[in-house]
C-alpha cells in the first residue's frame, strides 16, 4: 500500500515538472514573437523619417511613398506569424524601390539624415533577421517537445497546439538592398 502512495506521488510530481516544463516552452516562444515585434517596430518607426527625407529631393516619387506607408500600416495591424510575413514582404518591397529612387540623387545620398537613416535601417534589418531566425527556433523546440512522448500526451490533454513558425513571402526572403 506504501508504494502506491510513492507511485502516485512520483507520477503527481512528473506530470507537475511536465506541465511546468510546457508552460515554460510556450513563453518562451511569446517572448520570442515579442522581440520580433519590438525589432520590427523600430523599422516601422524608421519608415515616415526615411521617407520625408527621400521626399524632399523626389517630390514626383508621390506613388513610391505611398506605397511605403500604406506597406507600413499593413505591417503594424498584422497580428500573426503569416500575416506579419506577408505585411513585412510588401513593406520590404516598398522599401526597395524607394531606395531605388535614392540612385537618382546624387544630392540624396551624400544627405547626414539620409546617411545615418540608412545605416539604422540596415542595423535594424539585421535584428529583424535574428529575431525571426531566434523565434523561429523556439518554436521549433517547443513543437518538438509537444510532439515527443509522454509529453504528447499531456500537451494534448491541456490543450498545447504547436506554434505557427514566422515565415517570409517568397519576394521578401532577401532584407532590402540599402547600400549604395
Amino acid at each position: 500500500m506504501q508504494w502506491l502512495w510513492i507511485v502516485l506521488l512520483a507520477v503527481v510530481l512528473l506530470v507537475i515538472g511536465m506541465y511546468n516544463r510546457l508552460v515554460q516552452l510556450k513563453n518562451r516562444v511569446q517572448n520570442a514573437w515579442h522581440q520580433i515585434q519590438v525589432q520590427l517596430q523600430r523599422r516601422h518607426d524608421l519608415v515616415p523619417n526615411l521617407v520625408e527625407t527621400v521626399k524632399g529631393y523626389a517630390e514626383h516619387e508621390k506613388e513610391t511613398f505611398e506605397r511605403v506607408i500604406e506597406a507600413r500600416s499593413k505591417a503594424i495591424a498584422a497580428q500573426t506569424p503569416a500575416e506579419l510575413g506577408k505585411a513585412e514582404g510588401e513593406l520590404s518591397q516598398a522599401l526597395s524601390r524607394l531606395l531605388a529612387i535614392v540612385e537618382n540623387y546624387p544630392q540624396l545620398k551624400a544627405n547626414e539624415n539620409f546617411l545615418r537613416l540608412q545605416e539604422e535601417l540596415t542595423a535594424t534589418e539585421n535584428k529583424v533577421g535574428y529575431a525571426r531566425q531566434a523565434y523561429n527556433d523556439t518554436v521549433m523546440f517547443y513543437n518538438q517537445t509537444i510532439q515527443m512522448f509522454p509529453y504528447n500526451l499531456l500537451a494534448g490533454m491541456l490543450g498545447f497546439k504547436p506554434a505557427e513558425y514566422y515565415q517570409a513571402e517568397e519576394a521578401a526572403q532577401a532584407a532590402p538592398k540599402v547600400q549604395f
